[in-house]
């Protein structure tokens, strides 16, 4: 990966439209929000590095960018946005293929999906930021950091027990209950054979997901991901990320040869990864602390947002 290149400067900002009219997957058409929620953020789209980005923005303060993960969109973070924007710029975009976003044929190794974010945020005019990613937000965050140091100020990381190419990967054959959680990798790599699978079936195939990476979500909530991840191209953009996963880690091997100096805060749901995401990361950083978030599995931030706003306010004001 050409570092000089990943770090070249953008554009000048892009004026991002208007917020969007209530359509499905925006602000004012999800489910369950306050209406406290739906006067501080809105949705809007934003052209940034090629892409037309869905983004729900709101709050006031230091900018503080929230990056969810699979197979989810924006609202995996709903239970934390409105506490965290009482303090900070809270931005919250849907993934290259996921949610409102545009779903492109390739782009989807985590050095262009960090350079969406990156391009993003200048669009947005914020030069720097924090950054939250969880699962596979957690990978795209990690490359953000790694390929923009000087635009992320620190970086919480939550729910990967190790990135591919920063520690070895799993052998083939592993535990039952570890090859139910990790199955999916491999499944949604291969290329045509998943829509053909899943399409027709998505209640069967997600709602399993969701309920074996940890926890059991509300009904609405699931029921909601579903609906968007049935729309037509959901499917093919939901597994982009795996399927340049060879991408992906080649780049992660360039970029653990330098290890992250900013702060970093690694996350695991007591019922979940535990500790194991902060020991995968000692090799990718040189500052790590650990927040176990107690009463969460996988979905830490709509399981337990409490304890995890609590991690996340001590983390952005330590020194």
């Amino acid at each position: 990966m050409n570092r000089t290149s990943q770090e070249a400067d953008f554009p000048a900002p892009i004026v991002a439209e208007p917020p969007l009219p209530p359509i499905r997957g925006t602000v004012g058409t999800s489910p369950g929000l306050s209406v406290d929620f739906r006067y501080t953020f809105d949705s809007r789209y934003v052209h940034a590095n090629g892409l037309r980005q869905h983004v729900v923005v709101g709050g006031q303060g230091p900018a503080i960018l929230l990056v969810h993960g699979w197979p989810q969109n924006w609202f995996a973070w709903r239970r934390v946005m409105w506490t965290l924007a009482r303090n900070h710029t809270v931005i919250v975009p849907d993934q290259r293929g996921m949610g409102l976003s545009d779903k492109p044929e390739s782009g989807y190794d985590t050095g262009t999906l960090a350079k969406d974010l990156a391009s993003l945020m200048h669009s947005l005019g914020h030069e720097r930021f924090s950054v939250v990613g969880h699962d596979t937000g957690m990978a795209i965050s990690y490359a953000l950091a790694a390929d923009f140091p000087h635009r992320v100020e620190r970086v919480a990381l939550a729910e990967v027990p190790g990135l591919p190419g920063v520690v070895p990967s799993p052998p083939a054959h592993v535990p039952a209950a570890q090859n139910n959680r990790l199955w999916h990798i491999p499944f949604n790599r291969v290329e045509d054979i998943p829509e053909k699978l899943v399409a027709g079936r998505e209640a069967i195939f997600f709602g399993y997901e969701f309920e074996v990476q940890g926890g059991v979500l509300p009904e609405d909530v699931t029921d909601y991901y579903i609906r968007g991840l049935s729309a037509p191209g959901s499917l093919r953009g939901s597994f982009g990320f795996y399927r340049d996963w060879d991408a992906t880690l080649a780049q992660n091997i360039t970029r653990a040869e330098s290890k992250l100096r900013m702060p970093v805060l690694a996350i695991g749901g007591e019922a979940s990864w535990n500790r194991a995401v902060g020991i995968g990361m000692k090799n990718a950083a040189e500052d790590v602390k650990t927040a176990v978030i107690p009463g969460a599995a996988h979905w830490v931030a709509e399981q337990a947002p409490g304890a995890l706003v609590t991690a996340l306010t001590a983390f952005l004001r330590s020194n």
